[in-house]
């Protein structure tokens, strides 16, 4: 399937998640604010998803997905399904495993996770109670993502493109139909949680099924395949883990913050994560698969190609997306969010968040366009190398910057170890000769962001003027935002032709595999 094809399919449906993501964060604000109780669930939700990114989303897929493919390239479908299904015995043990044990402990781990609540007994009660329902959505999903690398690697991105709306749609019922039932909207969501995983891991156990792919689940054994997926998953998991505690170092200084920091960040993270989520995640599951099988078949112009167009198609989309987040945050945040328990002050602490948080936008997606080349061929240990690096700046500056600017901090030590992390792949990638600019990229590089930068002008003036609409009902606020970011999107759309950044047939040669090096 061609590049932009396949980050097209994945990308559509992680648009349509992202839509019924605002609606179940819309919801979610208005019934638990911004407070203690809204910190504690996002407590209860991330620490399931933090492992989830480290077994699944990071060391395993990583490692799996190229082994998974060419294994598909060399020996056809069968070979490939009985060493899915080695990994995932391995995989379901293991973390079943883990799962019972992290329950028993969970006490102990909230100490460590969000040692700021310590100091008011009732809010950590609540957080172990919420976070042992949720944990066992570690098991599921993390299934559900070697389903997804087994579908991904046979050019079907659809359905496991799909997997995330399902999550939405679990957790807006369970504010809808099941909050009422339950202690508190927090137990309602956590369930909700809980249930997302196993109708996840339903969905897409039929499609790999529908592909011909019955997955079994044989008696865990290491035979040379998965013994040799484990060592490809070391270094990986080392690099994986490195960012996840990046994440947890965020969640801990958060919580030692005044309360509210936490929902501060993940409301502002929410917003921001639209277009990293469409497109970051698109662009490194269609690209990952495609350059594994290119680099394999000893296609390696095609695989710069790949590259170059992947970066292109990245920047034309987030410069822009970065440039207005920075300029509009808080008529954004104000219309997504401000109505219930969440008033004025949640906006302005959320939108200062999501401000800075925007500017790192264009980095967390170059991050996943330029993974690829790095696991494609399956080098694992330098991203590791380069994390370690990454994990050191961002702690320093979390430190540093914590105490003058509270939360916000917290997102600006984020965003430069981001942009730390983006360029020090490329610089590698580019002394190797496998990230080799081509005369396309650098002559379309300076009109996106000369295009980004007149539209960012535009909208500043725009707001300015709309301001009386911004400030009215829901009604008003949410048409004016949307004249808001229509016209944003002509007025680059004008400046990239003007500029030279983007060609109208662009999008149509792309589609059709077309466009030269």
């Amino acid at each position: 399937m061609r590049l932009l094809q396949s980050i097209t399919t994945v990308g559509g449906y992680t648009l349509v998640s992202r839509v019924l993501g605002f609606v179940r964060d819309i919801l979610i604000a208005a019934v638990l604010g911004a407070g203690a109780g809204a910190d504690v669930f996002f407590v209860a939700f991330k620490l399931p998803n933090l492992f989830r990114r480290l077994f699944a989303e990071g060391a395993f897929s990583m490692a799996f997905v190229p082994m998974f493919a060419g294994r598909v390239e060399v020996g056809g479908i069968q070979a490939a399904q009985k060493f899915a299904e080695a990994a995932f015995a391995v995989l379901f043990w293991t973390l079943l495993g883990f799962v019972a044990v992290i329950q028993i402990a969970m006490p102990l781990v909230m100490l460590g996770f969000a040692p700021g609540f310590v100091g008011d007994p009732a809010k950590f009660d609540l957080a172990v109670e919420l976070t042992r329902i949720t944990f066992p959505y570690l098991l599921f999903i993390s299934l559900v993502s070697l389903m997804a690398g087994v579908l991904n690697s046979l050019g079907r991105f659809a359905a496991a493109a799909a997997t995330p709306i399902l999550l939405n749609l679990c957790l807006i019922g369970a504010i809808v139909g099941l909050a009422r039932y339950t202690p508190s909207a927090g137990h309602a969501l956590a369930w909700g949680v809980a249930g997302a995983g196993v109708v996840q891991f339903i969905w897409l156990y039929v499609a790999c099924g529908r592909q011909g792919v019955w997955l079994k689940l044989p008696r865990p054994s290491l035979s040379p395949d998965v013994r040799d997926l484990l060592m490809r998953m070391a270094p990986v998991a080392v690099g994986a883990g490195i960012y996840q505690i990046n994440l947890v170092i965020d969640t801990v200084i958060a919580s030692l913050l005044p309360t509210g920091s936490i929902s501060y960040l993940f409301f502002a993270d929410r917003v921001n994560q639209l277009p990293l989520g469409v497109l970051g995640v698109a662009v490194g599951t269609a690209l990952l698969p495609m350059m594994s099988r290119q680099v394999r078949a000893g296609d390696l112009g095609s695989a710069l190609h790949s590259q170059n167009r992947a970066v292109e198609f990245s920047l034309l989309l987030t410069l822009p997306a970065a440039a207005a987040l920075m300029v509009i945050a808080g008529p954004v945040i104000r219309v997504l969010f401000e109505r219930g328990q969440f008033g004025a002050v949640e906006t302005a602490a959320t939108a200062a968040a999501l401000a800075v948080y925007a500017a790192g936008l264009p980095a967390y997606v170059l991050v996943k366009a330029l993974a690829p080349g790095f696991f494609g061929r399956e080098d694992t240990a330098t991203p590791v190398k380069i994390s370690v690096l990454c994990l050191f700046v961002n702690l320093v500056l979390n430190l540093i910057l914590m105490g003058p600017f509270l939360h916000v901090g917290i997102a600006a030590a984020t965003v430069v170890s981001s942009w730390l992390n983006a360029g020090i792949m490329a610089y590698v990638l580019h002394r190797r000769g496998h990230l080799v600019i081509d005369r396309r990229l650098a002559g379309r590089l300076p009109g996106m962001i000369a295009a980004s930068v007149g539209m960012a002008v535009a909208l500043y003036f725009a707001a300015a003027l709309l301001e009386p609409g911004l400030s009215g009902s829901v009604a008003d606020r949410a048409w004016t935002l949307a004249v808001l970011v229509g016209g944003g999107m002509a007025v680059f759309g004008g400046l990239a032709l003007v500029f030279g950044a983007a060609r109208p047939g662009d999008l149509k040669s792309l589609y059709r595999g077309g466009g030269t090096p």
